[in-house]
């Protein structure tokens, strides 16, 4: 297991360590090169959620990759077959993706005010990846319509309300949820079925150029190259030898004025 060098803010100073409690985040590692971050939705949803609160001083938080294509000896005996997300609070794992939501929400300090209540919100971001999926099997322009039918929602949503993230001026669940997606479809969608968000979305790319900055995202972001690959692990087959050897690459422009 390794462990993943967080960017400076991410942890609160040596001093005040003590007063605050350590999370420890386990993280798939890379299918690549079995260290850096992985490419799994989850995990870097709740790094994301956990990655604020350790801004704001609530927690300090650990990152630790696990390569599981050859888990080491102590995590199988400690998690057997669990994959993850874990989440180590106080020594305690909680397992399963809805526990560990559950846990950040009611549990870590801080936690509660992530979780903002929006049907609207949850009801526009429910269905975008799955509609992504079924654009990757099929590629024709029925599925891809769809997609961006499901983006154009979301980024009408951005430009009605006027605020730099879903909910409003500060991050919440939801863009922690949603952002690691829109990665994937930007990355993914491009290589294996020529897809692009369309430009004209402008509200839509000024969330994502917003998001760019912001250390929660680029810390917690896997390479473009550990997304490909996740997504040809999943079709059964593999990087070949050439793109498993390219320096890293993530990822992070925009259209130009947005």
């Amino acid at each position: 297991m390794g462990d993943v060098e967080m960017e400076n803010g991410a942890s609160a100073p040596a001093e005040v360590v003590e007063d605050i409690p350590e999370i420890e985040l386990i993280i798939k590692a890379s299918t690549i090169d079995g260290r850096r971050k992985g490419a799994c939705l989850f995990c870097q949803e709740y790094f994301m959620d956990l990655y604020l609160l350790a801004e704001l001083k609530t927690i300090a938080l650990k990152i630790t990759t696990v390569d599981m294509l050859k888990p080491p000896p102590d995590f199988r005996s400690n998690f057997d077959s669990t994959p993850p997300p874990i989440l180590i609070d106080a020594g305690v794992a909680v397992l399963e993706n809805e526990k560990i939501e559950r846990h950040i929400m009611k549990a870590v300090p801080g936690g509660h005010n992530l979780f903002v209540q929006d049907k609207e919100v949850a009801g526009i971001i429910e269905n975008v990846y799955s509609k992504f999926k079924l654009m990757l099997i099929k590629k024709d322009d029925n599925s891809k319509n769809s997609l961006v039918s499901q983006l154009t929602k979301i980024s009408l949503h951005l430009d009605g309300k006027g605020v730099r993230f879903l909910t409003g001026d500060t991050m919440c669940c939801f863009d922690c949820e949603l952002m690691p997606k829109l990665q994937h479809i930007r990355v993914a969608g491009k290589n294996f079925a020529d897809f692009e968000i369309p430009s004209s979305l402008e509200a839509l790319w000024r969330y994502m150029g917003q998001m760019y900055t912001l250390d929660a995202f680029t810390t917690s972001c896997p390479a473009d190259q550990d997304i490909l690959s996740h997504y040809k692990m999943q079709q059964g087959t593999k990087m070949s030898r050439r793109e498993e050897l390219e320096t890293p690459t993530y990822t992070n422009s925009v259209p130009g004025n947005q």
